[in-house]
């Protein structure tokens, strides 16, 4: 009996796969208490990152609809 597959939502909500087929992600510490934070380290958690591929893997079998 093969069904659907389910995706972990929790890694749903975390990760995106880009066109590529690369692995997004949102940066941490970017959310609050930002004023005690540098400005070096807010400058450099700008933007999305891609993920290196070895974790990339566990990441594309969670979400295999992505």
């Amino acid at each position: 009996m093969s069904g659907k597959m389910k995706t972990r939502r929790a890694a749903a909500k975390r990760f995106g796969i880009n066109s590529n087929g690369k692995v997004r992600f949102k940066r941490a510490y970017k959310r609050h208490c930002l004023e005690g934070q540098p400005k070096k380290s807010k400058r450099q958690r700008r933007g999305n990152g891609t993920m290196f591929e070895g974790d990339a893997r566990h990441v594309r079998a969670m979400l295999p609809y992505g």
